[in-house]
């Protein structure tokens, strides 16, 4: 800790240092306000530290989350920020002691400012990108759900479910949502202007305590859709976080957190299916517990939940992490289509024509959106709620629109 609390002054003794220089020719008073403004923000960012340090035992606690998770916010942006401007910075020293070797020129001819100012100046410049977007992030972008819509098309979807329209949500930690937050009730509004056939919740309905959901459920309890709807669990409602004082207490908490589900509405699907029925044909959902690759558990079976369903043509199967589609569920080609969540696209990313890219997908290849291999499917939902820092940039949540089509209805 003594080496993060050093790196973390010594970053911004630098930074100030870069101040100072890009002030030197201002007015007094403006030099004043600026030097003021960088240390009033610095002292706000080490006070938030030293109470994140003296009250790490609390991170887990939902009366805490929000508080935990802001603060990790204002560390990132503070930390981001303050390293683009520092490159740029050090540059320009790198750039005066090349000119002290080789006995260059440090001024642009007509310019009239030094080379080092110059780059100073372009970080400061770039500098307020990640600073406005960690601002954005933590104040709109962790709220501002979007709609993803998808029409997907199979060779052995039944003629009856041809257009069936299907609403994906995932990763809602609730518990990271201020308490009663207007976005969570406009979400549930929007989810249902769509007028879904059914909804789809694959896991991670708090991030540690069923209590977390106290206030929440009636909010939820709003989501309606013709043929029903249906969740499975993730890896955080497990509770596998938590020390608790005892194996029973955590079973309990386990037990509540299905509860939740089953209150909200949704058919838990614990390793088991379900067959909607249509005009005399079918469709199978296959919901299994969480299996993700080592550390994260692997309670899912996914023989076990698609028991029983060899006379159903098309499936649906419901998974929390992507991982498990090119473990064990590519093996199985009677499963057509997988939906998952769980990366959340690391709330960071870039989104644009030509140009998909997140930190996450390092470490998950299917991260966010389609993937198909041969005639599988598989869907990764960026998520509802956030996780660990209080803030999406570039990466929104998501609610997911798929609609059904047969490709022999269409021909």
């Amino acid at each position: 800790m003594g080496v993060f609390i050093s790196l973390v002054i010594a970053i911004d003794l630098y930074a100030f240092k870069g101040i100072r220089l890009i002030t030197e020719n201002i007015r007094p008073l403006y030099r004043q306000i600026s030097i003021g403004s960088f240390w009033v923000f610095n002292v706000a960012v080490y006070a938030a530290l030293v109470w994140l340090i003296f009250n790490i035992d609390k991170f887990r606690l939902p009366e805490y989350t929000n508080i935990i998770f802001s603060i990790n916010a204002l560390i990132l942006m503070s930390f981001v920020t303050k390293l683009v401007f520092n490159i740029f910075h050090g540059a320009d020293d790198i750039t005066y002691l090349i000119s002290k070797v080789f006995g260059s020129k440090t001024t642009f001819p007509g310019e009239g400012i030094s080379r080092a100012k110059f780059l100073t100046l372009v970080g400061a410049g770039l500098a307020t990108i990640p600073l406005g977007a960690f601002a954005y992030g933590f104040t709109r972008g962790r709220f501002n759900f979007r709609v993803i819509r998808k029409e997907l098309a199979f060779d052995n979807l039944p003629s009856a479910f041809d257009g069936l329209k299907v609403i994906h949500i995932s990763d809602i930690h609730i518990g990271s949502f201020p308490k009663g937050h207007g976005s969570v009730e406009k979400a549930v509004e929007l989810i249902n202007s769509k007028k879904p056939d059914v909804i789809f919740f694959t896991g991670d309905l708090v991030n540690n305590y069923a209590a977390e959901t106290d206030g929440w459920i009636e909010v939820f309890k709003n989501l309606k859709a013709k043929h029903g709807m249906y969740s499975i669990l993730g890896n955080h409602d497990y509770g596998d976080y938590v020390q608790w004082n005892s194996q029973t207490e955590k079973v309990a908490n386990l037990d509540n957190v299905k509860n939740a589900n089953r209150a909200i509405g949704f058919d838990l699907l614990l390793n088991e299916n379900r067959v909607i029925e249509k005009d005399g044909q079918k469709l199978g959902i296959v919901g299994v517990e969480n299996w993700g690759l080592p550390p994260f558990p692997q309670h899912g079976n996914i023989n076990a939940a698609k028991a029983n369903l060899s006379d159903v043509p098309f499936k649906i199967l419901l998974s929390h992490d992507p991982s498990h589609w090119d473990a064990e569920v590519r093996n199985h080609k009677d499963i057509d289509l997988t939906l998952a969540g769980h990366t959340h696209g690391m709330q960071f990313g870039i989104e644009i024509p030509g140009i998909k890219w997140s930190p996450v997908q390092y470490k998950y290849p299917r991260w966010a959106g389609l993937y198909e291999e041969g005639k599988q499917k598989l869907y990764v939902n960026r998520g509802f709620g956030y996780h660990a820092y209080a803030g999406r940039i570039g990466m929104d949540p998501e609610i997911t629109e798929i609609v059904l089509r047969s490709k022999e209805q269409n021909a």
